[in-house]
């Protein structure tokens, strides 16, 4: 695959003047902060928690990883849409037609690697980008085991269920014309070998669950999004609770982010023989 080249790799990724507005982030075309891009909508943890420490602990939003408007602060966000699958179905239709369909499965998951190293590779420079990442000084291992600072959290996973936010990375990042990774009706992502999320710098910032969430958040989503409520209920259908009872939210913020000093950026790249 290498030597060949038979699969490209591509990606674009981005970071923006933001600030958290509740439970929302909003990205900003520069610096002045007047002309709002794009906004993505976030949800909060609501369900009883077990544990030590869960009586005291927040409930969490990924837009507590962002400074408020309301304190001045000037933070920032980023994205990113990441594949190594751009000639992939080609070289595995290749492989099907001959009856091999070891090398054309062993050839997917060879490109599904490819795509969470790429994403990887891309987290690092970022974060040197950004400033805070250029004295980690971290080893492979401790790569691997994310010891550094930020997190890349997707739509679709623990933190953010809602795959529908893909779309506002896809708007804000023109993934589809930089990269040629599309997204189908159902959010999923084509090639398949690809990767698409957020970057958070704040240094609390952590990976979790969102968990179960109440009537009271659906109806309030469904205004920030505007969304109907039978849409958000689609969406989040596995995550909602069997009652329509009022849930309680802690909505004690985390500590804001230090911001830093970067314009808008966004940058797009491509590789031949991922």
């Amino acid at each position: 695959m290498i030597e060949k080249k038979l699969i490209t790799a591509r990606g674009v990724y981005g970071l923006f003047p933001a600030n958290a507005v509740g439970d929302d982030v909003e990205l900003y075309a520069d610096e002045s902060r007047g002309t709002v891009l794009e906004r993505f909508h976030f949800l909060r943890q609501q369900a009883n928690r077990e544990g030590p420490g869960s009586d005291i602990a927040p409930c969490r939003s990924l837009a507590d990883f962002i400074a408020p408007k309301e304190t001045g602060l000037r933070d920032h966000m980023g994205a990113f849409a990441v594949t190594s699958g751009i000639g992939l179905k080609e070289l595995c239709d290749g492989f099907r037609a001959k009856h091999d369909d070891y090398n054309a499965i062993m050839a997917e998951a060879l490109a599904d690697r490819l795509a969470e190293a790429f994403a990887e590779c891309l987290h690092k420079r970022v974060r040197d980008e950004w400033g805070y990442g250029r004295a980690e000084g971290l080893s492979n291992a401790e790569l691997i085991q994310e010891k550094y600072r930020g997190i890349r959290p997707a739509a679709g996973y623990p933190a953010c269920p809602d795959h529908t936010e893909k779309g506002t990375v896809w708007r804000l990042l023109d993934v589809r014309g930089k990269t040629g990774i599309e997204i189908t009706e159902s959010y999923a992502m084509w090639p398949g070998s690809s990767v698409s999320g957020l970057y958070f710098a704040h240094p609390e910032s952590r990976y979790f669950s969102l968990g179960k969430i109440g009537r009271d958040q659906v109806e309030d989503y469904h205004r920030r999004k505007g969304m109907s409520v039978a849409e958000v209920e689609r969406w989040l259908g596995r995550i909602l609770t069997t009652d329509s009872g009022q849930g309680t939210v802690n909505s004690e913020q985390w500590p804001v982010s230090r911001w830093h000093q970067f314009g808008v950026n966004t940058l797009w790249l491509e590789g031949r023989g991922a």
